[in-house]
């Protein structure tokens, strides 16, 4: 069973790298979130497309702003399609994000859909080394230039620590599940691995942890495939709005249990 069910993962993520060509979004000239009002504090989110999509497709990133008294604090997404934990970094948008976090602020960040792929031009250079170790790879970029790569818990770890030492509380999410589901109806877990490396990058660096994958998951699991199917915008990766405030709801429901509670006194 436990042979079936890995390969049905490996079937799915195959699936995944062929049918979604999981755009790199362009959003140059658009104006990015920021901190609305000056005096207080902000929610800073980092993420890729599940996260801030468009069109027909949404993330939970833009429908959880609704959970928030806008009274109390300022919910600034930066998240962005295409992006994986590496391309996040090295383009900038981090140090951009960074550059605007002051004490008593707070950042979620969810990575993964598209570092699971190589670090080449085979996932169009956005795949990042698989693991949290020290480890890197080499990888040469068209214009001739290398890239030193690092582990996907590398950049996790380094936005947790920058972020924490510019005063904010961070919370690192595992990745929402993908639409799947066995022949028996029964969901397939997803995020196997990669969830307890989100883990092991927040208790290293003193950050909080949602499992969001293994608590939508459950829901999938109750739900089952035929309610599941609406709440996708796509094949199995991209929800609908719909979709996008479930996945919300569901993370402020863990934001709420989280110890000290950091977050429950800025909920509507």
């Amino acid at each position: 069973m436990r042979a079936l069910r890995f390969l049905l993962i490996f079937a799915f993520w195959t699936t995944a790298m062929a049918d979604d060509e999981r755009p790199i979004v362009d959003d140059r000239g658009e104006k990015r979130d920021g901190r609305t009002h000056r005096d207080l504090p902000t929610l800073w989110i980092a993420g890729d497309s599940t996260v801030k999509s468009n069109g027909a497709m949404c993330g939970w990133g833009q429908e959880i702003g609704a959970f928030f008294d806008s009274q109390k604090i300022n919910v600034a997404n930066h998240a962005i399609g295409g992006r994986s934990s590496r391309t996040f970094f090295t383009e900038g948008r981090w140090q951009v994000l960074l550059d605007q976090i002051q004490p008593g602020d707070f950042v979620l960040i969810q990575f993964g859909h598209n570092d699971v792929g190589p670090p080449d031009a085979r996932s169009k250079f956005r795949g990042s080394v698989k693991g949290i170790g020290e480890e890197t790879e080499a990888v040469e970029k068209p214009d001739g230039t290398t890239e030193t790569v690092h582990t996907y818990g590398w950049y996790l770890r380094e936005y947790a620590r920058t972020a924490r030492e510019h005063g904010a509380t961070v919370i690192l999410c595992s990745p929402v599940p993908h639409k799947a589901f066995d022949r028996q109806g029964d969901f397939v877990p997803d995020w196997v691995e990669w969830s307890p490396w989100v883990e092991q990058c927040a208790k290293k660096e003193k950050a909080l942890f949602v499992d969001l994958s293994k608590l939508v998951g459950k829901k999938y699991q109750k739900w089952g495939a035929e309610k599941v199917e609406p709440l996708f915008a796509d094949a199995r990766t991209h929800t609908t709005p719909e979709g996008a405030r479930l996945n919300a709801e569901i993370l402020v429901d863990a934001l709420k249990r989280l110890p000290g509670k950091p977050l429950r006194r800025y909920l509507r």
